[in-house]
């Protein structure tokens, strides 16, 4: 495989499934379209940004082209098409200065999309909280839609009657396996919908509850879980405070420059589920001196990432930092007794 193929992605093969669907133009073709046609998919959860990523991207465009086609549908709400997967490489193509990229347009329902828009973007080598937070509450929405097609249920096979006690009613259902194949199965064995997106995805059930907790953060405060000042697990038990205890908190942490601990997050929770919360008691829990509290200085990971090997772990890159400091710090003493 070329580097400019891995870096520009995979979108995952879709198929029209179901029950008498019609064959219609579109499906598995593959079409040059200018960038203005494409309109992002609504409610697309994972940015773009302008980082070096998006850069090196934009070089293989340049030097390669546009090498796997992006995913669209005709645009539902208007001219052009709905941009499913491809967001970056669309960036990257109009930063590049590409007037036209290939795109397969297929024709799919809404739930069929989203679906599609996740599982090619969750592919990505770096995801952040939120951006998987929100992709798995929109993924399994639609895996819940589908799976409440009234007009796929067939009529039950028996039922019990006084002349055959014995026969047992089941009540049959088509739907989507994990495997995304549609088939009819029992409704009594029927895997429940997060547990199939759990096998789907490789994280545990409630591994995917607590990402989907984080959808309930205030912008501001989850912006602060992306970037790592407020950890995923103290971020899931914030994110059972209403809409205005967070924007007091949010106001709390700004002013005093603190976050809080687990247990302080837990303490937070408890005291908003019993109606005691309020910005004189969010004071009274984040001054409270924590057992681990020190001064620290935080550095965005993205910002030196660039200097070090690619191959480095975050291990290797504190001791490089420290070694370098300690050098600095002889060179000054050296200087001063000179």
């Amino acid at each position: 495989m070329k580097m400019a193929e891995k870096k520009q992605g995979y979108s995952s093969t879709v198929q029209n499934k179901g029950a008498g669907s019609k064959k219609n133009t579109f499906d598995g073709k593959i079409q040059y379209l200018s960038l203005d046609q494409l309109v992002d998919f609504k409610n697309h959860p994972f940015k773009v940004e302008m980082n070096t990523e998006l850069f090196e991207l934009m070089q293989s465009i340049e030097k390669e082209g546009v090498l796997v086609p992006l995913l669209a549908r005709p645009n539902l709400a208007g001219e052009g098409y709905e941009l499913i997967a491809g967001h970056r490489r669309k960036a990257a193509g109009k930063w590049a200065g590409v007037g036209k990229v290939p795109v397969m347009v297929v024709e799919l329902d809404d739930n069929q999309a989203v679906i599609a828009m996740v599982d090619s973007n969750l592919q990505r080598e770096h995801i952040k909280p939120s951006e998987k937070a929100f992709a798995y509450r929109m993924r399994l929405e639609a895996m819940k839609q589908q799976g409440r097609r009234t007009d796929l249920t067939l009529s039950q096979v028996g039922t019990k009657s006084k002349d055959n006690p014995t026969l047992s009613v089941a009540k049959v259902v088509a739907g989507y396996d994990e495997l995304g194949e549609w088939k009819l199965q029992n409704d009594s064995v029927k895997m429940r919908t997060d547990e199939m997106l759990a096998r789907q995805v490789g994280e545990s059930r409630n591994q995917i509850a607590r990402y989907i907790r984080l959808t309930y953060l205030i912008p501001k405060i989850l912006d602060m879980v992306d970037e790592g000042i407020i950890a995923f697990t103290v971020a899931v038990e914030l994110s059972y405070l209403n809409e205005e205890e967070q924007y007091e908190l949010h106001a709390v942490m700004d002013m005093e420059q603190c976050t809080p601990s687990l247990s302080q997050a837990n303490r937070l929770k408890r005291m908003s589920q019993s109606g005691e919360l309020d910005m004189d008691a969010i004071y009274l829990v984040l001054e409270e001196e924590k057992p681990n509290q020190r001064e620290q200085i935080r550095i965005r990971s993205d910002r030196l990432n660039p200097y070090f090997p690619k191959d480095f772990t975050d291990r290797q890159k504190i001791e490089l930092i420290e070694s370098l400091v300690k050098e600095w710090h002889w060179e000054q003493m050296q200087s001063k007794s000179r």
